[in-house]
């Protein structure tokens, strides 16, 4: 595999940071992505899991799955989609929901100069607001403090956003959002 040229955005966050609104950016510029949590949805449709429009049965099953298979379930997977898309060709790809220390640390071992972490932050009560106001699987402000603990503590989220190479702003505007991402993207060379 000739990783030569290749370049790899992890993105990670916490729940209502504009991590998806990041990635659309990007795959809205027709760069592939390998969606995590996609591989836990296949899984859980394989399982017979529905899943459920609170995300429950999703957080429930993502915890069962990674203490049952080990913590590095999901990125054995995401891995094999990454490297899929390099033997066809691709030179940019982006990582779409980097949970844990544990993923994080494998990824970095097999991607060691091809990737770039990115965290997307805002503040607490700005990302709270967004739970609450999106129009999927809006959280009130109690649910979205579950799932912040719940993410920090079942899942070491905290790891890979505070070891980020890069930290993106959102607490402004889209347009400001795709500004100051440029802006990196630029620096670590992955787009012009």
């Amino acid at each position: 595999m000739d990783n030569k040229d290749v370049k790899i955005i992890a993105l990670v966050g916490m729940s209502g940071s504009g991590k998806s609104t990041a990635i659309d950016y990007l795959t809205d510029r027709k760069i592939p992505k390998v969606y995590f949590g996609g591989i836990i949805y296949k899984a859980m449709a394989e399982a017979g899991i529905e899943r459920t429009e609170d995300g429950v049965s999703e957080r429930l099953f993502r915890e069962q799955i990674r203490e049952k298979e080990g913590k590095d379930f999901v990125v054995k997977r995401a891995i094999q989609e990454a490297k899929n898309l390099i033997n066809a060709g691709q030179k940019r790809i982006v990582l779409d929901g980097v949970y844990s220390w544990t993923e994080y640390k494998i990824l970095r071992k097999e991607f060691p100069t091809e990737m770039t972490v990115i965290a997307v932050v805002a503040p607490k009560a700005l990302r709270r607001k967004r739970l609450a106001e999106r129009p999927e699987r809006p959280f009130d402000a109690k649910a979205a403090a579950e799932r912040d603990q719940s993410e920090i503590e079942n899942l070491e989220k905290g790891g890979p956003i505070a070891i980020a190479d890069y930290y993106l702003d959102n607490s402004g505007t889209i347009e400001e959002l795709h500004e100051r991402f440029d802006k990196i993207l630029r620096e670590i060379g992955f787009i012009q």
